[in-house]
Parts: structure tokens; C-alpha cells; sequence
């Protein structure tokens, strides 16, 4: 058996495992390498992955860095199924077909510059078609309930506690009279993340495969994160000002919206209107709203102590582009929820521009932002941004909340592997830069005893 590492070596992106027995082939994940330089020429189907060879994909999560390439399977020819939970599909089918529709637009708006000039017109990785027909191939696959994967490869998922449906996926492969245990993590959970369960384990492994994004630090402690949200909270009542927030559509926005109800319910604060202004949040938001069954005890138990379904005509979708823009003649107390995350593009940008000299206004950075995105200009104390190409100066309260991560940090990464350190397995650190998993190698070095590879895009792993 062997397995070759087709994305996130020594990156956080473009995660995907070859498994290669001598009776099958399967594929685990198969997702987008996103970030600047020349991270689109990677988003191909790389050599030596043939898709109609492939006997069956299998997804740990519906994020686009896990699922982004999966279109380009059926390009080449795949016709297999693609396994997944039940949560995990309807995300993904939300993500790509978000996808599609956001290459469509960049690719249409390069062209156009592009006419007229001895440059070849582009075209993108692939169209709304293509997406709907990889979305038929999907095969629902619950829990803790072991399935015959392929010939020889038996699967088991159990919840990664990362997102809505997420997993982490224990392969059980029989070959020449033998018996290895292949895990992949997924990515990791922090405990106590809201609305979905904590992260299980698994008990034994040859050779674990294990993310390392956050390998090198801890987050903030939620609980002092969200102190910080109750007084920034309190503080915009108290104003009647308003709040925006840049939020990832899927994840971000359903895990703000719980914490705004557990103020709520506690009568911390009344409740007052939140607007879910991204057509992709409010459909990830339904999504959510449509599987209980994966909800974790504090959210069952907020529930029952409080009326939520009630509580939530504060929560007021805004889908189309008029909406938006008479949100900007809204007076508070009123919080804006609005994509992009990382204020790189989407309805977040109207609003900035028109609330970032509004000294009365606040703006709430409750995720990560990359280098050179608007969002770090303002978490670094930006006096003056531009938007659209207007100078728009800084005046607005800006507020960085760390502790809202969705991935696990360095602690509960050697937590979660700890169950599976007796068995003395392989361990693999990929989903991580080099300052991620450098440091978390050396943990386990001397904690386990146990020598971790760090792969390059390509590698192999020999078992």
C-alpha cells in the first residue's frame, strides 16, 4: 500500500490523499488550493492521479480547501461515488456551487481585458454543470456505521467537531493476508465549538495522517472571547450604533448568531435586529437549521430553556442587492453580518465604505485575515483604507475577537492524537505551514517518542 500526497504539504490548502492497495484505489478529498502567487497553476488534476482509475472519493468536510477540485474529477472521466455525511453534501453542494459562480464572474471580468490582445481568452476550472452533475454522485454515509469503501478497504467516519458534518475518516485495509489502519484527521475541532459536537478519536492506527494548522499555538479561550463580545455588544445597545461584521458564510455567521442568542436568552441584553446580508449565509444558515440531529447539548439545551424559533424574528435575511444597500439607512442598534470574511470582496465592502468614518460605528474582525486582504489593514490599525478606489479614513471602533477559530489548536491537536499514540503509528503532519508543523513534530517526538514526517506536494508513504 501506498499513499500519495496530492495537496496541503507544507500548506493549509489543497488537501488530498491517494490510498493504493493492489485491489483498489481511493481517493480522500480533493480540495482547492487557495492564497496568492502561483497557487492557481496547482489547481489541477495532478500527474498520476487518473480519475477513471479511481474506485470510490471519500470527504472529510464540505470546505472548499477539501472539496474545491472535486468538478475536475468528473473532467476526467470519474463516474464513482463520492462519500460523504449527510451535512457534508448539502455544504458542499452550497460551496462549489458558489464556486463555480465566483470563477465564472473573475474569468468573464479577465477576458475582458484580455480582448484585443494576443492573450488566449481563459476558462475556469469549471461551470455551475459540471458541479450539479459531481453533486449526483454523492452517497450519504452515517456516523460510527463502518462501510465497504472498495474492494479490500473497509471506511468508518466519526465527527471531527469542526463544521457541520465534518468527520474524520478511519480506512481498514486488507492486503496479502494483512491488516493496516490508515487515519486521516480532517480538521480538528476545539472543544466546545457552537452548535456542533465535540471531535471523537480513534484508538489505533499504522499510519495517521494528522492536520497541524494551528500545530505551533492555542487559540484565545472562548470564554474570554466571548467577554469580549458581550461588552462590545452592550456597548453598541447602549449607543444604538451599529455593528458590522465581516463573516465566512458557512460556519462563522450560524456560530455568531448562537452566541448573539445566548445573550438574549439570558436577558444580557435585548434582542435587536441581525442581518444576514450574503445569499450563501442565509441557504448555510437553512442548512444548518435542517440537521438537529448533529447539534450538539448546548445548543439542545439553549433550546429548551428558551424559545428560540420565536427569538429569531430578530434574525432578518437580506438576499437580494437592494436589501443591502438600504441597510446603509438603518439605524442602530443593529449588527450587519456580511461576506467576505476576510473583507476581500462581497457586500462587507459597501458597508465599510459606508461605516468606517462613522466613529459610532463598530467593526467586529472575528476571523482569520490573510496578508494583504483589507481585513488585516484594519486589524493592524489602518488609519486610512481604500475601497473601490476611494480613500476612506479609519474612525470606527475596530475590534479583533481570536478565539471564534473553527480549528483545534496546538493543545487539543496532542490531545486528540494522544488516544492514538499507544499504538505507535506513522505520523504524517499535513493541513499546516512549516511553523504549524515543525513545532507539533517535536511535541510528539518527545512526548510519544514518535518521528513524524512532514511531506512535500507529490510524496509517497510507504506502508
Amino acid at each position: 500500500m501506498k499513499i500519495t500526497v496530492h495537496g496541503a504539504a507544507g500548506e493549509v490548502t489543497g488537501s488530498s490523499y491517494l490510498v493504493e492497495t493492489d485491489r483498489a484505489r481511493v481517493l480522500v478529498d480533493f480540495g482547492l488550493f487557495q492564497g496568492g502567487g502561483n497557487t492557481q497553476a496547482k489547481n489541477v488534476l495532478p500527474s498520476g492521479l487518473d480519475p477513471a482509475r479511481l474506485d470510490t472519493v471519500l470527504v472529510t468536510h464540505a470546505h472548499l480547501d477539501h472539496t474545491g477540485r472535486l468538478p475536475l474529477l468528473l473532467k476526467g472521466g470519474y463516474a464513482g461515488s463520492i462519500h460523504a455525511t449527510n451535512a457534508t453534501r448539502d455544504l458542499t453542494g452550497l460551496i462549489l456551487r458558489d464556486s463555480a459562480k465566483v470563477q465564472h464572474y473573475d474569468i468573464e471580468r479577465a477576458n475582458r481585458k484580455r480582448e484585443g490582445s494576443d492573450k488566449p481568452l481563459l476558462e475556469p476550472l469549471y461551470n455551475a454543470e459540471v458541479v450539479e452533475r459531481t453533486m449526483q454522485l454523492f452517497r450519504v454515509v452515517e456516523l460510527n456505521q463502518p462501510f465497504a469503501a472498495a474492494d479490500g478497504i473497509e471506511a468508518r467516519y466519526i465527527g471531527a467537531g469542526h463544521m457541520l458534518g465534518s468527520a474524520s475518516i478511519e480506512l481498514t485495509v486488507q492486503e496479502e493476508g494483512r491488516e493496516k489502519v490508515v487515519v486521516f484527521s480532517g480538521d480538528i475541532g476545539p472543544s466546545g465549538l457552537a452548535i456542533v459536537r465535540d471531535a471523537e478519536t480513534f484508538k489505533r492506527a499504522n499510519v495517521v495522517f494528522l492536520e497541524s494548522t494551528y500545530g505551533d499555538r492555542d487559540h484565545k479561550p472562548l470564554k474570554e472571547t466571548l467577554a469580549e463580545f458581550r461588552a462590545i455588544i452592550e456597548h453598541m445597545v447602549k449607543n444604538r450604533s451599529r455593528i458590522l461584521v465581516p463573516a465566512f458564510a458557512v460556519g462563522r455567521t450560524q456560530q455568531i448568531i448562537f452566541h448573539l442568542d445566548e445573550l438574549f436568552c439570558a436577558g444580557t441584553v435585548k434582542p435587536f435586529p441581525v442581518y444576514i446580508d450574503s445569499p450563501m449565509a442565509i441557504e448555510a444558515t437553512r442548512i444548518y437549521q435542517s440537521h438537529p440531529d448533529l447539534f450538539d447539548d448546548e445548543i439542545i439545551d439553549l433550546q429548551r430553556a428558551c424559545d428560540i424559533a420565536s427569538r429569531h424574528n430578530h434574525v432578518k435575511p437580506t438576499p437580494t442587492a437592494q436589501d443591502s444597500m438600504a441597510l446603509n439607512e438603518t439605524a442602530g442598534p443593529c449588527l450587519i453580518m456580511a461576506g467576505s470574511g476576510m473583507c476581500n470582496a462581497g457586500r462587507i465592502l459597501h458597508h465599510l465604505r459606508h461605516g468606517l468614518s462613522d466613529p459610532e460605528t463598530s467593526v467586529m474582525i472575528v476571523g482569520f485575515q490573510s496578508e494583504g486582504t483589507l481585513g488585516r489593514q484594519l486589524v493592524d490599525g489602518a488609519g486610512e483604507v481604500r475601497i473601490f478606489g476611494e480613500k476612506i479614513p479609519v474612525k470606527a471602533r475596530i475590534h479583533t475577537l481570536n478565539g471564534f477559530s473553527a480549528h483545534a489548536g496546538q493543545t487539543e491537536l496532542l490531545k486528540w492524537f494522544r488516544f492514538l499514540a499507544p499504538s505507535k503509528p506513522q505520523v504524517v503532519l499535513t493541513h499546516g505551514e512549516s511553523r504549524g508543523r515543525e513545532p507539533l513534530a517535536e511535541l510528539i517526538q518527545n512526548r510519544h517518542g514518535l518521528k513524524a514526517v512532514l511531506p512535500s506536494q507529490g510524496d509517497v508513504i510507504r506502508l
